[in-house]
């Protein structure tokens, strides 16, 4: 094969290669904002986003901690155990990211990308696992309430999968949310 013959082989292959590439982060983009979409109609950000209010009362998602999770070190009031139990109140925070219920104190966790406190070392298998299973990372500790993972385990594997890459794309934040505090179960259960 000729010098010339050569360079244009390699020139197609450079061409095609980087029309590939092109697609491909096209496909991604279109992937993270079809993930962003289902996020926000979803309701997400109602319980892993903490919360900053307007000057009228009205809580919005902090957007300096977007799906941060319940804030590190924020204590929750006292409350009166008899009022959440089963057939009474379930009750929640300022930042509506703790919940306390007949199962005991539950957190909203942190789903940004960060790899100590966050989602960054999941992988999109895990993520799918964790909402189709209702277990944390797939097989860990049950998701407690009131994740709603068994209607969110019912999406697709290409919505589920969209999710997992806008969750990927977002700013980390370094947030360690406490861990769940349950109730024991009752007694013959």
């Amino acid at each position: 094969m000729s010098i010339c013959r050569r360079l244009s082989a390699l020139f197609l292959l450079v061409v095609f290669s980087v029309a590939a590439m092109s697609a491909l982060a096209l496909a991604d983009d279109a992937m993270v904002k079809r993930g962003e979409y289902l996020m926000k109609v979803s309701g997400c950000h109602d319980c892993h986003s903490p919360k900053v209010y307007t000057p009228q009362g009205v809580p919005m998602p902090d957007p300096k901690r977007l799906l941060s999770g319940h804030p590190a070190g924020l204590a929750l009031p006292e409350y009166d155990k008899s009022w959440t139990t089963p057939g009474k109140w379930v009750l929640l925070n300022e930042h509506f990211t703790a919940f306390v219920g007949p199962w005991g104190v539950t957190y909203s966790a942190n789903l940004t990308p960060d790899k100590d406190t966050g989602t960054g070392l999941w992988t999109e298998a895990i993520f799918i696992k964790a909402l189709r299973s209702g277990k944390h990372m797939g097989e860990g500790r049950p998701i407690m309430p009131p994740m709603p993972w068994p209607m969110i385990g019912q999406m697709t594997d290409e919505d589920l999968g969209a999710i997992f890459a806008y969750l990927q794309s977002i700013p980390a934040v370094s947030n360690k949310v406490p861990e769940p505090q349950l109730n024991p179960p009752p007694p013959g259960h």
